[in-house]
């Protein structure tokens, strides 16, 4: 008996580890390009668009993060998008608005970045109209 307990106990905990690890808030990033691209252009909008001094803003802040990080590690490697300029451009947005929350966490988006993100944003969604 101890024999078979032995056995089933690390089968149960991988079960459980790989249950509640995939639990988690996967679901944001479903695989279709095109809305993944748009959820993370509203997603970045307002966590950009929001004031300072909103008691929503780290919460906004935490969920940009998320998205960003999902949506990077499912596309970054897919050879379907890789040329897209929706792609490229959306790439750009993400490496500022990440490298801007790494450096400076606790200090606001300066102007010139969101007017920047702000424009990119733009031109992902007209890239996204147009089907590249």
């Amino acid at each position: 008996m101890k024999r078979f307990f032995t056995r089933l106990l690390p089968l149960v905990l991988v079960a459980i580890i790989g249950l509640v690890g995939c639990s988690s808030n996967s679901a944001l990033i479903t695989g279709n390009y095109s809305q993944d691209t748009l959820k993370m252009v509203d997603g970045l909008r307002t966590a950009i668009e929001l004031p300072d001094d909103s008691p929503d803003k780290a919460q906004a802040q935490a969920e940009a993060r998320e998205l960003i990080n999902q949506y990077a590690s499912r596309y970054r490697r897919d050879k379907s998008v890789l040329t897209l300029t929706s792609f490229t451009t959306m790439r750009t947005a993400l490496n500022s608005l990440a490298g801007h929350y790494s450096s400076y966490p606790n200090r606001p988006i300066p102007e010139k970045l969101k007017k920047r993100l702000n424009q990119e944003l733009r031109q992902v969604e007209a890239a996204l109209k147009r089907g590249t």
